[in-house]
């Protein structure tokens, strides 16, 4: 009998092949993700395991979206725990999200501690972005996650301290939300902003309600 983190994982597999395989109509002659070499430009938790990578298009451009999940087979399906990463083809991290249980129900930390922890990740990991940086606003930020518990499923919130930016040089956004553990657990760059009608320009390859509606079988096999 399979385990739940392969059932899991070879049902992700699958249909992230189905939505990158609409994604990239365009580009017929891509590689295939499985002769990409594996990038880990952030530390991924020990107890994560990768179930899942594709090449996708993020405004245009191409790059590797990366999916974990928990080793143990914990809330491994849509919406639940999950450690992913997106890296363009250039080697730019685009974003990473570390959706995890472990986080939630515990104090956020303070907006001036959070300030001082996004701007150590940006040093580290997008240093490009801190020359033009204007924070818009620091505020408590609230993620949907689905699990399990005592046999039934049920949606808990998770929650961060989130660090909203502008890159003034080409009017793009970013935002760091950092965890209750003090550590950054969402981050994303580059997002294009519609002003009218506003709306987000920008692909959610990172969030798994905006995966759900995508074409493919994301809902149905997980």
């Amino acid at each position: 009998m399979n385990s739940p983190v392969r059932t899991a994982s070879i049902a992700l597999a699958m249909a992230l092949a189905a939505i990158s395989a609409t994604a990239n109509t365009d580009s017929p002659k891509e590689k295939p993700a499985m002769h990409q070499p594996a990038t880990r430009p952030i530390a991924v938790p020990s107890i994560y395991q990768e179930s899942a990578r594709r090449q996708v298009t993020v405004d245009g451009e191409q790059a590797l979206l990366t999916r974990y999940v928990r080793s143990d087979g914990r809330n491994s399906g849509l919406d639940g725990e999950h450690f992913s990463t997106l890296v363009s083809d250039a080697g730019v991290l685009k974003g990473f999200a570390n959706m995890s249980l472990d986080l939630v129900g515990k104090p956020l930390p303070s907006r001036e501690r959070s300030e001082e922890i996004a701007r150590l990740f940006l040093e580290q990991h997008a240093p490009d972005l801190i020359e033009r940086m204007r924070i818009s606003w620091i505020e408590p930020h609230d993620e949907p996650l689905k699990v399990t518990r005592d046999g039934h499923e049920e949606v808990v919130t998770l929650s961060g301290m989130k660090v909203k930016a502008r890159n003034l040089a080409d009017g793009r956004w970013f935002w760091i939300i950092v965890g209750s553990d003090g550590k950054p657990m969402v981050f994303e760059r580059d997002i294009v902003w519609i002003t009218f009608p506003g709306k987000r320009q920008t692909e959610k390859w990172l969030h798994d309600s905006w995966l759900a509606k995508q074409p493919g079988a994301w809902a149905q096999s997980l």
